[in-house]
């Protein structure tokens, strides 16, 4: 498990440094991420091993949102200031982005002649 965690982590790091190095306008992780999906399908046994481990870190996942509700409940008075500033904005930007899903998926299936949609 140790040595698959160093690969997903030295794959993070690979991307962070091509990103800097190269001053590329994505973040290293997504860069490394790519690089791993890449080494996935060159080397299949590669995603097979690290397989289980990334199940395991999924399963755990919701364990990185306990430092943002800490943030939250720790700034609560900054919630009674501009607390329906940010419901708007949260509300706005989930409609917006679902929105926009929506329309890419649409013109998508469109560009692609989906045969099993249906406008």
């Amino acid at each position: 498990m140790i040595l698959n965690i160093t690969i997903i982590l030295g794959f993070q790091l690979t991307g962070e440094v091509m990103t800097r190095a190269l001053s590329l306008p994505l973040p290293g992780p997504v860069t490394g991420m790519a690089l791993l999906l890449a080494a996935f399908l060159i080397r299949p046994e590669l995603a097979t091993r690290v397989l289980p481990t990334s199940q395991g870190i999924l399963q755990h996942l919701s364990l990185l949102f306990v430092p943002a509700g800490v943030g939250v409940v720790s700034h609560t008075d900054a919630l009674g200031d501009s607390g329906v500033a940010l419901l708007i904005a949260l509300v706005g930007s989930t409609v917006l982005a679902l929105a926009v899903g929506a329309l890419t998926f649409v013109a998508l299936a469109r560009l692609t002649d989906n045969a099993g949609y249906r406008s």
